[in-house]
């Protein structure tokens, strides 16, 4: 009996040593390693994998220890991909909660509304995320779009964050999948009552996007496009023209309203047969709920914001008090 106690009492000293160990393990920095080390974690890698290549750079020093931390807070199953910089020395239990919430390195970049994708390209380029010309490439593939004919309109603005090996792919299906999110089942219905497809209603909205950045306005830039298009009536719209040219310098001139390019919606009607930027959900809305007025015309007032008219007389009245050009009188 005396042997048998002695037994339990060392089994309970070796079980408080190894706890006190475990949680010393856990919750200290150890090792020799100092400054950054950064670790490369790759969609769908095992567990294993991971704390293998944890142990073998050095941020942590047992791996079977740090799984076993894992598996008793069950963070085994929650590591997220991604590149984490690790500034040493850390504790396991600080490597443990970044790897599970996914607080890795990343690059934030915001792209704004109504952008095309070249400056979408070259934005992400800048911020050091996609290769300018791969990125290019890879958003000609028709199958990434809605209308067949590559993405452009469907790079929703927002704001994101990726990691620095994403590949142009990746990116582009993201900002691809946040479109498809925002577009979602009710829009989808509204644009059928309107007898719209949702290829339509991005070309519209992108139209919208670009004519004002007034949200007021918008439904009623959207209300003048529905109203020309019932009438057949074309829709004349400057940034189609400057959508077509090679090289915008700027100023718009009367010769160029008249160039036959596919997007130029002087010389054709209807709509053009793609977006000419990537608009945002506020113009996405707007292409859906036009206001409920007669206008067919608008004019900028020089400031931002336009003047709407119902008559051709009244909009060359706005034309001649705000616009030197009386080629837009025409309009």
């Amino acid at each position: 009996m005396r042997l048998l106690r002695l037994s339990f009492v060392f089994a309970g000293l070796s079980f408080l040593l190894f706890c006190l160990f475990f949680l010393a393990f856990f919750f200290l920095p150890a090792g020799r390693a100092t400054g950054p080390i950064e670790v490369r974690i790759e969609p769908g890698e095992s567990f294993a994998s991971v704390t293998h290549k944890l142990e073998k750079s050095g941020v942590i020093s047992n791996r079977r220890l740090f799984s076993l931390a894992a598996v008793l807070t069950g963070r085994d199953k929650k590591i997220h991909w991604g590149l984490y910089r690790f500034d040493m020395p850390v504790a396991p239990r600080e490597v443990l909660e970044r790897m599970s919430q996914g607080r890795g390195v990343f690059r934030r970049v915001t792209i704004p509304e109504g952008l095309t994708v070249s400056q979408i390209a070259e934005l992400l380029a800048q911020s050091g995320i996609v290769d300018r010309e791969r990125f290019l490439r890879e958003a000609a593939d028709p199958s990434l779009g809605m209308g067949g004919a590559g993405v452009e309109g469907y790079l929703f603005p927002d704001t994101y964050y990726f990691v620095p090996f994403a590949s142009e792919r990746d990116v582009l299906a993201a900002l691809v999948d946040r479109f498809r999110k925002a577009f979602n089942s009710a829009m989808r219905q509204k644009a059928a009552e309107l007898g719209l497809t949702p290829h339509e209603v991005v070309i519209l909205a992108s139209l919208i996007e670009k004519e004002t950045a007034v949200e007021s306005e918008r439904p009623l830039v959207s209300a003048v496009f529905h109203n020309r298009l019932r009438l057949n009536i074309p829709l004349q719209s400057d940034p189609t023209v400057i959508y077509g040219m090679k090289n915008f310098s700027g100023n718009l001139r009367r010769q160029d309203l008249h160039s036959q390019t596919p997007h130029n919606t002087y010389v054709i009607r209807g709509l053009p047969p793609t977006p000419i930027c990537n608009p945002g959900l506020s113009s996405l809305e707007a292409a859906l709920n036009p206001a409920p007025v007669p206008y067919l015309y608008f004019v900028s007032k020089n400031d931002g914001s336009h003047v709407f008219s119902a008559t051709l007389a009244e909009h060359n009245q706005a034309v001649k008090k705000y616009q030197i050009d009386p080629a837009r009188q025409a309009r």
